[in-house]
């Protein structure tokens, strides 16, 4: 691949890096605009998010038709990882999970009335959203074949019970897309759903307590007894909720390895600028071995997690799956981050464990990384299925003109 990014793409990625340093930092530096969960109070993100959309920097990663810049995925890799210099970034661009990956299969699986009814509203920072497939023992987890909510159909409509949880985002959640048993097909047994808070016949059971900070509408356990969907309301196909669940996913896992890219950058940022000025025994900390070879390391890992991202986000503009560029990406950027706010900690020393910088905000953060969206091990587990079936084709450089 060319590894140059249009004159476009950077314009944009300037344009954020220079919102990010005199919008975002100063609010993100100052303890009270933070909510109970740690994240950002409401009444300093609205303003913020008016802004970014006054200066055109509002869901650069949709369609324009939809209203926004139309970036393929190498652009969103750029902005997304610049957006995330500051751990608010992404929800101020509306570019955070879950309402990035909920637009984005919209836009591309929904029919036109659908996205009149449940798209705009995410686009145009009107509700917030959230995507139900996650179950408690003994349902589905990484393997979605396990999933016991079930949807009937009763003539024109389905019927809903079952159960989910640690469901991103549900507590503030406005529109929901809900995975569930519709047959005992192993290929088409599963169906989604669209459906609106205000329709009766389901809850939230808790909002689930976490070790780190929290997105907007926290992580929740759900309960669905006999909640009534329109047969309007499937997204494609009765049958097609495996589909879809493959068509959100794989660029969701790779648009969080991109802000965490972003997130690790910030992170060696600061335990640089910490090394520059603390002296220690008549020494800068950072003319020290010690501290320059933790600070190289870095260095490389994060260059390395780029390329990876680099090449998941170029096969998929292809129109490949990229399924083992996107699971080597995942490993190596979760893995990376909880790295990269370990080692700035360490540099920081008794400050980096305070609150006086994000860095333990990004270190609870970063824990969650080698989880969601699919564990390290089923990744990895992944990789090995297909070295098994391509053996050395599995490094393969692909040809021109083939």
């Amino acid at each position: 691949m060319d590894f140059t990014i249009s004159p476009r793409v950077d314009t944009l990625r300037a344009n954020i890096a220079r919102f990010v340093e005199s919008e975002i930092l100063p609010v993100e530096a100052d303890r009270a605009a933070y909510d109970a969960h740690g994240n950002i109070r409401l009444d300093r993100l609205e303003p913020l998010r008016a802004k970014a959309r006054s200066e055109g920097l509002w869901c650069l990663q949709l369609r324009p038709e939809t209203g926004g810049a139309g970036l393929d995925k190498v652009g969103m890799a750029v902005c997304y990882e610049e957006m995330n210099r500051s751990i608010f970034g992404p929800v101020v661009f509306n570019s955070a999970a879950p309402d990035d990956g909920n637009m984005m299969v919209l836009e591309q699986a929904a029919t036109e009335r659908q996205k009149e009814r449940w798209l705009q509203p995410i686009m145009e920072g009107k509700v917030r959203s959230a995507f139900a497939m996650t179950e408690p023992h003994p349902g589905s987890g990484s393997d979605p074949s396990m999933m016991l909510t079930e949807a009937r159909r009763t003539g024109d409509r389905y019927v809903v019970r079952g159960r989910k949880w640690f469901i991103t985002g549900a507590a503030d959640a406005q529109h929901f897309i809900l995975i569930a048993r519709t047959s005992d097909d192993p290929r088409r047994g599963l169906t989604a759903f669209l459906f609106d808070k205000d329709q009766p016949g389901w809850r939230i059971e808790r909002r689930i307590p976490i070790m780190g900070p929290e997105e907007h509408g926290g992580h929740c356990e759900m309960v669905f007894d006999d909640l009534e969907i329109p047969a309007e309301n499937v997204l494609l196909e009765e049958g097609d909720g495996l589909k879809l669940t493959q068509m959100r996913l794989g660029p969701a896992r790779l648009t969080h390895c991109m802000r965490w890219l972003g997130l690790a950058k910030r992170s060696v940022e600061i335990a640089r600028t910490y090394a520059a000025e603390r002296f220690a025994f008549g020494e800068r900390l950072s003319r020290r071995e010690s501290i320059r070879l933790m600070l190289g390391d870095l260095a490389m890992q994060i260059e390395v997690g780029r390329l990876l991202v680099m090449k998941a986000a170029w096969e998929l503009d292809r129109g490949n799956f990229a399924r083992k560029e996107v699971s080597m990406a995942k490993v190596h950027v979760a893995n990376l981050l909880h790295k990269a706010a370990d080692t700035a900690i360490q540099i920081n020393g008794a400050r980096g464990y305070s609150a006086d910088t994000p860095l333990e905000w990004i270190y609870r953060y970063a824990r969650q990384a080698r989880l969601v969206d699919g564990a390290d091990e089923v990744h990895k587990m992944v990789l090995e299925r297909n070295l098994d079936k391509e053996g050395r084709d599995f490094w393969q450089w692909d040809v021109a003109g083939d």
